[in-house]
């Protein structure tokens, strides 16, 4: 019997480690000791493991799970008695493997022996391990929804997506209903179903997927328990792959919210229709993932969720809109500042998501509020300093409006220059200061220039 101990570096994630759960399956089976650990365990680090196996996720965590990786160094024999997979590993294998002498594992176990070679077993398919989530102290919120994949992978190959590396192959149907009734005869019927697929409309097996689905007891109005059940495509849907035959078939699951991607604002009508045939089909509850820092200008990040909060209004329902920012395929942090950006925009954007909990409500007046009535306000706010815009409200009167009585006094060259000087790190600053006193005193100094 070999002592297993999976680890999920200790960064903030929403969903639960799948290919760890399956691993853990994976071992179980073979009559291994397996254990579950979130972050750096003191204990677990004295304690002789046999493999420790670490899971990534975006590639800026580099850090984080660099650290992870040489904290349970001294936990095996060799470094290479650590298998590192993921995202991040995939993406970045060579660099990942040279700084830790790690094992590393590209793209998605679904090869026999990929694991312990001549093994025959494919970990992919296996049920996740439920009952490993109770090894920590983690909320995840889906330990009551059955979670898999109806497809794999994506034919597109949108260059902010890292699909097309780690799941280069598309799958258009898996069998669903085999991975739901894997789960529930093990952990019993749960409430939810989480599908994890990229690009289902792709599929061609589309109808037969949905009617999977139906058959799984997840029809719309579906009840367990005396509780309304969900189904959540949970990466989105592709609209210009929508169709009014394809929006009628959605409408008959428990489908909650449906989530659309709004990344290009020449998709506007597109997307409007889209939403329409939504609402004409009975689904009123959506989530829209908007891209920013990509090839978008800060005026049609504004315009795109201000449309959402049009429609939302013009048609009753309930449009919620995440920002998501772009970050490089191969960046190790978030610092990426894309064309037509500056810090100093990225920064005020992340203000504004601080007081809506990251996520754009559905009301114009609370939309106005917080990103402007236009798009010159959107920048105006997203370019204060960052306690006029947490505290807005609290400054209102004194420091933002003086603040703010300076800004709109600047000439429109004047302006473009400020911007450019407030987005400049510790340099533009000091010659912001030099340049422009009155608006610099009411920032603090960079990081970096802080005495």
């Amino acid at each position: 019997m070999r002592r297993i101990l999976l680890v999920e570096p200790g960064y903030r994630n929403k969903y639960p480690p799948l290919g760890l759960m399956k691993i853990a399956t994976y071992h179980k089976l073979r009559g291994d000791f397996v254990l579950f650990a979130k972050g750096c365990v003191a204990s677990l680090r004295e304690t002789k493991w046999d493999r420790v196996y670490v899971s990534t996720l975006f590639t800026f965590h580099w850090k984080t799970v660099i650290d992870t990786i040489q904290y349970y160094r001294r936990a095996v024999d060799s470094a290479d008695q650590i298998v590192v997979g993921g995202v991040m590993a995939t993406l970045l294998s060579k660099e990942l493997q040279r700084e830790t002498g790690a094992t590393v594992v590209e793209g998605l176990l679904n090869r026999p022996g990929m694991l312990d070679r001549g093994d025959k077993q494919i970990i992919d398919v296996l049920p996740p391990d439920y009952g490993m989530l109770k090894d920590v102290d983690y909320e995840y919120g889906l330990e009551d929804a059955y979670i898999g994949y109806a497809t794999r992978g994506c034919p597109n190959r949108c260059g902010f997506c890292a699909v097309s590396r780690i799941e280069p192959d598309f799958v258009p149907y898996l069998p669903l209903k085999r991975q739901v009734q894997s789960i529930e005869t093990i952990y019993g019927p749960k409430q939810h179903l989480v599908l994890l697929d990229n690009n289902v409309l792709a599929s061609n097996q589309f109808d037969r997927i949905i009617g999977d689905i139906l058959d799984l007891g997840f029809e719309r109005g579906a009840h367990l328990n005396g509780k309304l059940r969900r189904v959540d495509f949970n990466q989105g849907i592709d609209l210009r792959l929508l169709t009014v035959e394809k929006m009628k078939r959605l409408a008959t699951i428990a489908l909650k919210p449906l989530r659309l991607a709004f990344d290009n604002i020449g998709l506007k009508a597109q997307y409007r229709k889209c939403v329409r045939q939504a609402v004409d089909c009975g689904i009123r509850n959506l989530s829209t993932y908007v891209l920013y820092n990509y090839r978008d200008t800060p005026q049609d990040f504004y315009d795109r969720l201000r449309i959402n909060v049009e429609i939302n209004e013009e048609l009753g329902v309930l449009i919620y809109s995440f920002p998501m920012k772009f970050i490089p395929l191969d960046a190790k942090d978030r610092r990426h500042v894309g064309r037509y950006w500056n810090r100093r925009l990225l920064r005020g954007v992340q203000c504004i998501l601080l007081a809506t909990m990251g996520k754009v409500g559905t009301h114009l007046d609370f939309f106005e509020a917080a990103f402007g009535r236009t798009a010159d306000e959107f920048i105006e706010i997203a370019m204060m300093p960052d306690e006029y815009i947490i505290n807005r409200a609290r400054h209102k009167n004194d420091g933002a409006a003086v603040w703010l009585k300076e800004f709109r006094r600047l000439s429109p060259k004047r302006r473009t220059a400020f911007l450019e000087l407030a987005g400049g790190g510790s340099q533009g600053f000091q010659r912001m200061k030099r340049t422009y006193p009155a608006l610099a005193g009411h920032y603090p100094a960079p990081r970096e220039s802080r005495v």
